[in-house]
């Protein structure tokens, strides 16, 4: 090597300076700093709050120093994941039932009279088939209704949609109507079990609603 290439190679060793030794605490703050940068600011609150979590739990993981740490560590994650699958599964099956509660219409089959649907509901309700009987007594519900010209026939009207419609001709009846269109909605969408008390609630209020008329209810 000549002169010139050692003095060369000298005068870069001084501007680069001797290697640094970081370590994994400055170098995750110095990330972060990094990502600090405008150049960076795309991330989103979802990508953000799953990077603290898992760093978070790594550093979790590495305060558990000899092994009773290391096995406490190990519970304190397993909990919290635990937790947030628990968290997880609650959230999607809410969510399945709002969007299903509701979503399809009061008849599912051909079509019936008010007087066919009570009798499958009286059948149901003798056979203990809590659900079913709920079910055909808010039908009969909504075909009497129909039968008496209260509401129009609406193919596809959710029992939410005919508790408004009906509300507002029986305003009397409303909040009743409410409360029945939750119950069918329950046992019909939410996995809700059906009982006795509920079915005898629609009962008394289909009982009710025959006796009910429109400019009755008006003039209240």
């Amino acid at each position: 090597m000549t002169l010139s290439s050692r003095t060369a190679l000298s005068l870069v060793g001084s501007l680069i300076g001797p290697p640094v030794d970081v370590g994994r605490d400055q170098a995750r703050q110095e990330a972060e700093r990094e990502l600090q940068r405008p150049d960076y600011r795309h991330e989103s609150l979802v990508d953000w709050l799953w990077r603290k979590f898992t760093e978070f739990l790594g550093d979790l993981a590495d305060s558990g120093t000899g092994s009773a740490g290391g096995v406490i560590s190990l519970i304190v994650i397993g909990v919290i994941l635990a937790a947030l699958a628990a968290l997880l599964l609650w959230a999607l099956r809410r969510m399945s039932r709002v969007s299903g509660a509701g979503a399809g219409g009061v008849f599912d089959r051909a079509e019936l009279s008010a007087a066919e649907h009570r009798t499958a509901a009286q059948r149901h309700a003798a056979e203990g088939n809590w659900r079913a009987a709920i079910q055909e007594r808010l039908r009969a519900i909504a075909r009497d209704l129909e039968e008496r010209a209260i509401v129009s026939p609406l193919p596809g009207r959710t029992a939410t949609e005919l508790a408004e419609t009906a509300g507002a001709a029986l305003p009397s009846h409303a909040v009743a109507l409410r409360r029945a269109a939750r119950v069918f909605d329950d046992v019909t969408y939410g996995e809700v079990p059906g009982t006795q008390k509920a079915y005898l609630q629609l009962t008394t209020l289909d009982d009710s609603l025959r006796k009910a008329r429109v400019s009755l209810e008006a003039a209240t």
